[in-house]
């Protein structure tokens, strides 16, 4: 069986058979030069599929990064002047199977013996990652008792959304399909928190989620379907991954502003002629003429544009230029309808902003607080909280994490950083009176004190054993905004033939695309799909894990939202009698039976 792409120069497979086999050199591969906009994870995936795949001289890639530092969205780290911050952090799955593709030949930091997936390997198989304690209320009391809690009615609707083609469902929003008990449900506030979904965001996003993670469905009440790296994400993916690709080789230019591509487009052929850019600090002109033998690889936006820093005295500065937004996206797509519509993501930042904050945590005492509701101590360097642990009666919605700790290479050992975000930063918060947005770092780390159970009396003297670094970000879930077909390009646009877009607002080329966005595996998957197609590497790029077309995967996901307990099936006596006798003493009945659906 062949699988479906919408382009006939990618192939989609499975199996060791493809994903074993060492390619050959693409024809022509020696006389091609790579520019890749943008170092965020699908820039230095693309650098590393040319190098590992497409058998590229790495002298002949060059990144073109318009920040001073690489990583994208996975970007924490120490801010001399401040502290330690990340803006986020993403989690990771067994069944990333383009990522760990990469990761598997790129030695570790850590370990350099050691590639990147072996650590991330045996770091999660020595200390398993679960959560003890998933939902607080009431100030630090345990809220979860590690069940869904669902109605028929509401695993109905669940099942009815996984049953709608996609087509139907453009344009539309999660609150306009699913009821009010939905919305109110435990596994809403599962999975609204864990992804970061918001009531108005695409439900066709989530039906893809859950789709994508239908092998996952029992471990969401207690994260253990999650694995983390030991550091965080840019220390133990970024950092090596681009010290791979220096030590081959490709260059970075940093401070380097892209602004705009020009093409030739015509119906049979689309070529990209010329990147238009300046140098971000002095202005000058870094403009580059491309040659059809020239491969632009273009990041077409990110979700931390528009980022706003603030400081443990100081709130983040809400003013922003949301012109500047998405720029170099809006400029090409006035070049083809073929190339997205970014206006449908970038237009409203009050439907597609959060806010985190990142705590450096100096106090034993709150370390108390912290273990009463983990059950862990965070000064091991094993799980903490493992994942996130969400206030259900927070005003703000917060949710915050502890990693293993240090979190960063060289953190103080008597230190805990603590990452916080809050879905709604427009209402007031219940300890402090002011909207998440307009607090100092210092009163949100008070609002996370009041939200541990940390007496009142001692919130005021304890956050002074704490330093808070808040960061607004106006476009961090822009990818949800309900959308429609051709609101995004492909990944390689139809007849492209030295291009692709990359990153987060992409569609991929299988039919239809299966993968989720704002996660670390799409960025590797549009980056794989690019140098595949572009340099006609022979191999089959890995198939979506096809958990929604196993019978298996099915069954264990409508046992786990019935919290493992026999389903009520409203079904006339008659009815079901008739189908007990059809499936009596046959497989279907055994694996009905295993799964406890009968």
């Amino acid at each position: 069986m062949e699988i479906k792409t919408f382009d006939e120069r990618l192939k989609l497979g499975n199996g060791d058979y493809d994903r074993l086999v060492n390619s050959r050199k693409p024809k022509g591969i020696d006389d091609k030069k790579a520019y890749i906009v943008g170092t965020g994870i699908a820039g230095l995936a693309t650098a590393g599929f040319l190098i590992k795949d497409a058998k590229m001289d790495p002298s002949r890639i060059t990144f073109l990064e318009k920040d001073d530092i690489a990583g994208g969205a996975l970007d924490g780290r120490l801010l001399s002047e401040v502290n330690y911050v990340a803006r986020g952090g993403r989690e990771t799955g067994h069944h990333f199977e383009v990522l760990w593709d990469l990761f598997s030949v790129v030695p570790s930091r850590e370990d350099p013996n050691m590639s990147i997936l072996d650590k991330l390997y045996y770091t999660n198989l020595d200390d398993p990652n679960y959560s003890n304690c998933r939902i607080t209320q009431n100030r630090g009391e345990k809220y979860d008792n590690g069940k869904f809690n669902l109605s028929q009615d509401v695993i109905k609707e669940i099942v009815h959304l996984l049953m709608t083609p996609d087509e139907k469902l453009q344009g539309i929003s999660v609150e306009q399909v699913f009821s009010e008990e939905f919305l109110d449900s435990d596994f809403w506030t599962f999975y609204r928190t864990m992804f970061a979904f918001e009531n108005w965001h695409s439900v066709l996003e989530l039906k893809l989620y859950i789709n994508r993670f239908i092998h996952h469905v029992a471990g969401l009440p207690n994260l253990s379907a999650l694995q983390f790296t030991r550091y965080d994400q840019y220390e133990s993916l970024v950092v090596p991954l681009m010290k791979w690709l220096k030590d081959k080789g490709v260059k970075t230019e940093y401070n380097y502003n892209v602004t705009d591509v020009e093409f030739d487009l015509t119906e049979n052929k689309k070529v990209a002629t010329k990147i238009v850019a300046q140098d971000s600090k002095t202005g000058e002109d870094k403009s580059i003429s491309l040659t059809e033998n020239d491969l632009l690889f273009v990041t077409t936006g990110s979700i931390v544009e528009g980022s706003s820093y603030g400081t443990n005295d100081k709130a983040p500065d809400l003013n922003i230029n949301t012109e500047e937004a998405f720029k170099l996206w809006k400029n090409i797509a006035k070049k083809s309808e073929e190339f997205g519509k970014p206006e449908v993501f970038a237009s409203d930042i009050e439907k597609t902003n959060w806010e985190s904050a990142t705590v450096t945590v100096k106090s034993k005492e709150i370390a108390e607080y912290i273990e009463k509701i983990t059950k862990r101590s965070p000064y091991t360097g094993k799980v903490v909280t493992g994942g996130i642990v969400t206030v259900k009666d927070s005003k703000w919605l917060m949710s915050w994490t502890i990693n293993r700790q240090g979190q960063y290479i060289g953190q103080p050992e008597d230190q805990i950083e603590v990452w916080v975000y809050s879905l709604f930063t427009d209402t007031e918060g219940d300890y402090v009176k002011k909207t998440m947005r307009e607090c100092t770092g210092e009163e949100i780390a008070k609002e996370w004190l009041y939200h541990i159970g940390v007496n009142e009396s001692e919130i005021e003297r304890l956050a002074k054993e704490t330093s808070t670094v808040p960061v607004f970000m106006p476009y961090i879930t822009a990818q949800f905004m309900p959308r429609s077909f051709g609101d995004r390009p492909y990944v390689v646009p139809k007849n492209a033939v030295n291009f692709a877009f990359l990153g987060q607002f992409v569609e991929t080329l299988d039919n239809p695309g299966r993968d989720t966005v704002f996660t670390t595996e799409f960025s590797g998957r549009c980056a794989m799909e690019a140098v595949y197609v572009l340099t006609g590497v022979e191999k089959s790029v890995p198939e979506v894990f096809a958990s929604r077309y196993d019978i298996r995967y099915i069954l264990a996901g409508i046992s786990a939202l019935n919290d493992g307990e026999k389903p009520k099936l409203h079904i006339p006596l008659l009815k079901l009698a008739k189908i007990s006798k059809t499936i009596s003493g046959t497989e279907i009945e055994q694996m009905l039976r295993e799964y406890n659906l009968i």
